[in-house]
């Protein structure tokens, strides 16, 4: 018998969404987002990997590929035959390794200062520094207030640290690293005709208007770039009823 991996949904609408979270997340991110949006129009699946949230005791190998089967396995469960795909930072690599496995079931993608196809490119000092976030909850406090731009309560980076520790197991989140961080097909993804729409922070230090330039929009024909004004890497927590907003307003379109 298919273990399947827990979800959480919102909406009854015609649109499927499946909803994939970054390394520091779950399907607890998406919370904040509800209220705005519609679901006499979109059905959510937030989605959790084997390692993380409602997913958390799901034993697995914990790669993109099993990822992709899994939210294959979920659709299928749901007698989801096409679907949109949603993409948080590592959740835009998950998401681009689902496309490749099926890429007649997807509608559309969005991406949320989502990681490009060529993965982080980190050498091996910066490595080695989201290696220590592992067992350290401070280093991912320091690492999510550098990413939403050092410009947010030192506290509330810590909360989301805190967060992000007790939704995953160790294992997982160790085992994820690597293939957002170093991991590249971007040669698989190069012209896909799938519409992408790419949501960046303003304040994102990361992920730029300038990367997403160079990778998304340069491998994807059909791919189109806004910035989300006030937000850095984690929009869904900083201005989650513009992000919502935005977003349907783009998957509502022909």
């Amino acid at each position: 018998m298919t273990t399947l991996n827990g979800f959480s949904q919102f909406g009854n609408g015609p649109h499927k969404v499946f909803v994939l979270n970054g390394w520091f997340g779950s399907s607890a991110d998406w919370s904040a987002l509800t209220p705005a949006l519609d679901p006499d129009r979109f059905t959510y699946a937030f989605f959790d990997y084997r390692g993380y949230g409602l997913s958390r005791d799901i034993q697995g190998a914990f790669t993109f590929d099993e990822v992709a089967s899994d939210v294959l396995a979920l659709a299928d469960h749901l007698d989801w035959r096409r679907f949109s795909l949603v993409g948080h930072s590592m959740g835009g690599m998950a998401m681009q390794c689902v496309l490749l496995a099926a890429p007649e079931r997807i509608v559309k993608m969005a991406g949320i200062s989502a990681v490009p196809a060529c993965g982080s490119r980190m050498d091996e000092a910066r490595l080695a520094m989201f290696s220590a976030a592992i067992d350290d909850v401070a280093k991912r406090a320091g690492i999510i207030h550098f990413s939403t731009g050092s410009r947010l309560a030192a506290r509330w980076s810590a909360h989301l640290a805190q967060q992000s520790q007790r939704e995953s197991r160790r294992e997982a989140f160790a085992a994820y690293l690597p293939h957002w961080a170093t991991g590249d097909f971007a040669a698989q993804v190069a012209g896909k005709p799938t519409p992408v729409k790419l949501f960046i922070g303003e304040h994102d230090p990361a992920i730029t208007a300038d990367l997403t330039t160079g990778t998304w929009l340069k491998w994807y024909p059909n791919a189109a770039m806004e910035t989300l004004p006030n937000a850095g890497h984690y929009a869904m927590y900083e201005v989650p009823v513009a992000l919502a907003t935005a977003l349907e307003n783009w998957l509502s379109k022909p």
